[in-house]
C-alpha cells in the first residue's frame, strides 16, 4: 500500500478503502467472537467498558455514548483522573503520551469507574504497548472481565512494550481486533521519504461499528429489543435515551 508518488486525495481514498476492505475480509471471525463477549455481558445486565487514549479515545466514543449505538456503554478516560478523582488539572498538561505510558494511572482509572463484575471491556490502542491500557488490560482480566482490543498487530508487534512486564494489549485480549494499520499508522508517501494519511482511526471506527452490528443482530435473535441510542437531533430522541439510560442509573457516565 502506499506505493508511487501520487500523494492527493483520491490515491489516499483508493488506499483506505483497500485496507477497509481488507479488514471486513480478514476480521469478520474475530468481530463475531468480540460481539458474542460483549452480547453475554449485556444479556447478564452488564455494561460495555470502552477505555482509549490520545486519537485511540475517538474509538472509545464511537463505542459509548453515541447515536445508533449501544446504550449500556460507559467511556473510561485520563481525564477521570480529575473530573472524578480530583486530581488537579496539571497531570493532563505534561509533555504528549507521558500520561498515557505510566501504568500506574491504570489502577486509579479502574477504581473511579463504576464497574460490575458482569461488564466487558473494549480497550483501544493501535500500538497496543502504552502502559497505561497494558496496566489497565492486566487489571481487567485480574478482575475477570472480558477484554476486546483493538490494535494494530503489524504495528504493536514492530514495537517494544512501555510496560514493565514486556507485556502488549493483544498479549492481554480475549478477543483481538486488527485494524490493519501499518507502523506509523501513515500510509501515504511523501516525496524524498517518509509517510503520512493517518488510517487508524477508520478501520477501527469501521471494527466498533461492525461489532455493534454483530451484537444488536444478537440480541434481536435473543428476543431482546437491543437498547439503542437515538440521535438528541431528532423529535423525541431526548426522551427515548433517558427511558433507556435509567434502566443503569449511576452505571453509565455522559460527561466530558
Amino acid at each position: 500500500m502506499g506505493t508511487g508518488m501520487e500523494i492527493g486525495a483520491a490515491d489516499y481514498a483508493r488506499e483506505a478503502r483497500a485496507l477497509v476492505d481488507e479488514v471486513v475480509r480478514t476480521q469478520a471471525e474475530a468481530v463475531g467472537r468480540a460481539a458474542a463477549l460483549l452480547t453475554a455481558s449485556v444479556l447478564d445486565d452488564g455494561v460495555i467498558q470502552a477505555f482509549g487514549s490520545g486519537h485511540s479515545e475517538a474509538i472509545a466514543m464511537e463505542i459509548a455514548g453515541r447515536a445508533g449505538g449501544l446504550v449500556p456503554t460507559n467511556r473510561l478516560s485520563l481525564r477521570d483522573l480529575v473530573l472524578y478523582g480530583g486530581a488537579p488539572v496539571d497531570v493532563l498538561l505534561g509533555a504528549p503520551g507521558e500520561l498515557e505510558r505510566d501504568p500506574g494511572v491504570a489502577r486509579r482509572i479502574y477504581d473511579l469507574a463504576p464497574v460490575r463484575p458482569q461488564d466487558a471491556f473494549v480497550l483501544i490502542s493501535s500500538s497496543g504497548v502504552n502502559g497505561s491500557v497494558v496496566e489497565l488490560a492486566s487489571i481487567v482480566k485480574e478482575k475477570g472481565h472480558g477484554l476486546v482490543a483493538v490494535t494494530s498487530v503489524r504495528h504493536s508487534t514492530e514495537m517494544t512494550s512501555r510496560h514493565p512486564s514486556g507485556r502488549k494489549l493483544l498479549d492481554l485480549a480475549d478477543v483481538v481486533l486488527d485494524n490493519g494499520a501499518p507502523y506509523g499508522d501513515a500510509i501515504m508517501p511523501l516525496p524524498g521519504g517518509g509517510t503520512f494519511g493517518a488510517v487508524s482511526t477508520i478501520t477501527s471506527a469501521l471494527l466498533a461499528q461492525m461489532v455493534v452490528a454483530e451484537v444488536v443482530r444478537a440480541l434481536a435473535g435473543a428476543g431482546r429489543t437491543p437498547p439503542i441510542y437515538r440521535s438528541v437531533n431528532v423529535t423525541g430522541g431526548d426522551e427515548h435515551n433517558r427511558d433507556l439510560e435509567n434502566r443503569y442509573a449511576g452505571r453509565i457516565r455522559r460527561g466530558a
